[in-house]
Parts: structure tokens; sequence; C-alpha cells
């Protein structure tokens, strides 16, 4: 499906500006939708919305279905009628603007469950009924989703695999028990969803009537501890225990010399293609009601994935295993149609991969940061480019463009001062123009970019566990002249949508 031309910015939510220690779906958001229409942007990319889990990673999620409590506007919630001002703590940021994911996840939790008891003690009959006809129209993964919640939190976050046997083993009698002792737990964890689904629909609408297109991302692989691995056990890898016998990551790449062990469990795709992929159908289907593209994370695994044994503790001694191909995609395309999909098409590219994206015409990723490590014949430099293309300066798993620069080999910089003409004085504009100018059909640019920000931007250092996804800017830190700046690039490269946003 193809993408119209255009320039876009990657913004994870949590890192917006906000009073609750979190960037939410409040005003902040639709604060930021309006700065991309004023610059003349199509797209806003985000990371995963889904409810983190390990290291607060949002690709390491409890669910791959759920909304992120932590993105909901409590603000919000008094305008409904469901908390009294009183009831709100004091508006406050972090000193240093980090986003401290333990302080906003507590500060959010009693609030909602107080939301939650004023709702079903004396909702109106509108909101009723809204909130019955979302929990009807999502059942499918949000009931499994709920109880798995309030399990967790009476666990105390413990793998499920550690809880009662008939729990873990989910047998249908400890099941129907567990929903009558939780019902207070379950049943706010659908208000939960509920309200996050309401103001995510609001901030889509929004974006729609200025023009912009919602970016989303899909990881390939779920997380162990997560509703959809407890609810769906026949479609993985597990043990008679319900360990995993084998997990995900890649082999040794340019992020790290023993490879990723992501420790995720792998999908039994037999299994999955006797259904039709129906799991990953419903999955895409979701994902689809929330965004207008989808980046497919890690693509090169639906070709062939690094299948490696549980035991081990890195990635190194794994072994290449072949992925669904297009059997997967042709389900996905028979049941939702053309596929807005983009493929993260980094890292160790076979053949394969390559013919599984162009089989479906799907984008590919280019990165400038990966441009000047060899010479002219490099794929990622501009004049090699094709246009069916999503070209970045840089994406999440890399550093900021100023980070990069200042810690490149001399070699790497000197090519790109070469190859862009300048000094390398504001190399992070530099690689702006340079991604504007290109053939590739959209270009994007994570906002520390735009802000000039070193390393201390960064949002995530693929292998380390700890101290990621945590960056956060403010409005202060925002240049005046950046907004002009990215407009006249937008304009001038032909990216800046050429009719008014509510005829597109």
């Amino acid at each position: 499906m193809a993408l119209s031309r255009g320039g876009g910015i990657l913004l994870h939510p949590t890192s917006l500006p906000g009073p609750h220690g979190s960037g939410d779906l409040g005003a902040e958001a639709h604060r930021f939708l309006d700065w991309l229409a004023a610059t003349r942007q199509r797209y806003w990319q985000m990371l995963p919305l889904s409810p983190v889990g390990y290291g607060s990673s949002p690709y390491s999620s409890l669910s791959a279905f759920a909304g992120n409590p932590m993105l909901i506007d409590v603000s919000a919630l008094v305008d409904r009628g469901w908390l009294a001002s009183s009831q709100m703590p004091a508006a406050t940021d972090l000193p240093d603007g980090r986003l401290d994911f333990g302080r906003s996840g507590g500060l959010r939790t009693p609030l909602l469950r107080r939301a939650a008891d004023a709702f079903f003690a004396h909702a109106d009959p509108t909101d009723r009924a809204a909130y019955q006809r979302f929990c009807e129209k999502q059942a499918a993964w949000l009931e499994d989703f709920a109880l798995f919640m309030a399990l967790n939190e009476t666990h105390d976050g413990a793998e499920w695999t550690s809880w009662e046997k008939p729990l873990a083993h989910r047998e249908s009698a400890a099941l129907e028990r567990a929903r009558e002792s939780h019902a207070g737990a379950v049943r706010r964890h659908r208000f939960a969803q509920w309200v996050f689904f309401e103001q995510w629909s609001r901030l889509r609408e929004a974006a729609r009537a200025k023009g912009i297109r919602l970016i989303g991302d899909a990881p390939i692989f779920v997380a162990f501890h997560s509703a959809d691995v407890w609810a769906h056990q026949e479609l993985f890898f597990l043990d008679e225990a319900r360990r995993p016998t084998v997990v995900a990551g890649v082999p040794p790449d340019y992020f790290s010399a023993t490879g990723q062990r992501w420790g995720n469990p792998l999908y039994r795709w037999d299994k999955l293609a006797q259904t039709g992929f129906a799991w990953w159908v419903d999955r895409l289907r979701a994902l689809l009601d929330l965004v207008d593209v989808v980046r497919l994370d890690h693509f090169r695994g639906f070709a062939g994935y690094w299948e490696i044994p549980a035991a081990e503790k890195t990635a190194v001694r794994g072994r290449w295993a072949a992925g669904p191909g297009e059997a997967l995609f042709l389900a996905l395309a028979r049941e939702l149609g053309p596929l807005p999909i983009v493929a993260e098409d980094l890292g160790v590219i076979t053949p394969d991969v390559t013919a599984l994206r162009d089989r479906f015409r799907f984008p590919g990723m280019k990165v400038l940061q990966f441009a000047f490590g060899s010479d002219a014949t490099n794929p990622f430099l501009p004049h090699n480019f094709e246009r069916n293309a999503v070209v970045y300066t840089g994406t999440h798993d890399n550093d900021t463009t100023r980070g990069w620069f200042d810690e490149a080999p001399e070699a790497e910089r000197d090519f790109a001062r070469r190859y862009l003409a300048t000094d390398g004085h504001d190399i992070a504009w530099d690689f702006i123009r340079l991604a504007y100018q290109s053939v590739a059909d959209v270009a994007v640019v994570p906002f520390q970019d735009v802000l000039g920000l070193g390393s201390e931007a960064r949002m995530n250092r693929p292998g380390l566990a700890r101290g990621n996804w945590d960056w956060r800017f403010s409005w202060a830190e925002v240049p005046e002249s950046a907004a002009a700046r990215l407009e006249e690039l937008a304009r001038l490269y032909g990216r800046a949508p050429k009719t008014d946003p509510a005829d597109e």
C-alpha cells in the first residue's frame, strides 16, 4: 500500500510533557498534533502503545492488544465526574525531565481505581452503554487480559508459571473461581482499557482532521509474562512446566558483539497456520483500529528467525529457523485488505527477506546513521534509495544523530562531512535535510534530532535491560526556529500536504 510523500516525527507519547510524571493522551498530545500540522508534517510515528512489562520496555508488553494505562490523561477523569479535583495530586514534573515509570504508574493506579469505583457507582446511562459496547467488541482479548492483570497484582508481578498450577494451566474451574473472587479488579482493568481507547479515539480523530497519519509499531514477538502467552499457550514452544524451550533474539550484529537474547517465546507457526493465522489477524486488525500504518518490527523474522535454546545466556549459540513467509501475509490480506505495513528490514538481511518484502510491496527502512561505514555502494546512502522506502536519521535503537556523530570513528565522520558538504557543526539538521531531500516516500525524524540533542536524550540502548525509554522533552527545549526550518524543508522537498487536511 503506497504511502504519500511526506515527512514525520518519531515521538512516543510517554516523551511528551505533562503534569503527572509521564506524557499522556491529553492536552500536550493535542498540542503536539498542532505543532506537526503547523510544520506541514504528514506522519506521527510512535512505539508500541501497550502496557509495558520487564525493563519498562514497550517491546516487552503485558499484552499485544491492550493500551498502556500510563498514557491515560487522568485530568480528564475530573471533567467526566469520576474524580474530584481535590483527589488530584499537585501538578509536578520530575526535576531532570526523565520519566519515572514507578512513580507515574504509582500515581495513576489509585486514581484509576477511584475513578472506576465512581463510574460503576453512578455513571450516567450513556457512559454505561458505551462501556458495555466496548467490552463486548473487545471481549476476545479483554476478558483474558483483565483477569491476567488481576492475578498479576495478586501475585505481585511474579511470572504466571509460578501461580497456582490450575491457574497457570488455565483449568476452567480455577479460572471461573478467579473471575468471581477478583471481580472488582477485573472490572477496574476493563474500565481503564475503555478510558484509554476513548481518549485514543479522540486523539486519532484530531489527527485525521489535521491530515496527520499515525504510524504504530507491532513487535513481532510478545513477552513471556503476558496475557497473550498465558491465554494462548498452545501457540508457543513451551515445555510441560509451561516454560519456553527456545527463545527469540538476533545473532551478533552492529549493536552487540554477543547478539541480543530477547528471551521472548517463539511461535509455533504450524499451529497458527492451522487457524488461518487467526491470532495475527486479530492482532493487526486491533492495531489498525488505532493507527493508519504499522511498522512491523523485526520483519526479517517472518522469513527466518534466530532460535536460541532457552538455557543459553547469550544469543551466540542459536540457529536460523524458517518463519511463516508469504502464507501469513496472504492470510492477513485476505482478512484485512491492502496492508499498510512498513517493514523494519534492518540487521542481517538475506535475499529471502528482501523477496518477501517486495512480494507485498512493503516499504523498507533506511537509516542514515548506517550510511557512512563503507563506501558509495552503501544501501543506506540516499543516492541508492528506491522511492518505496521510509528514511530515518536514526531510530529509537540508535543514538541521537548528534550523539552518533560525536562518537563515530573519524573515517565515518569524514565521509559524512564530505557527502553532506558540511563541517558537522549542525549535523542533526544536516541529516534531516538529507532525509527530506531523498526520493524515499516518507522521511521520519526522531524529535531529539529536531531539538539537536546529544546522547543524554537517547531512547534505548539495545542489550541493556535498565535505564531506557525514559526520555521526555519540555516545550522550553524546542527552539522557535525549529518549526520554521522543518516547514521549509517539507515545502522545499515536496513533503508538505498540498491540500487542506479536511479534503485529504
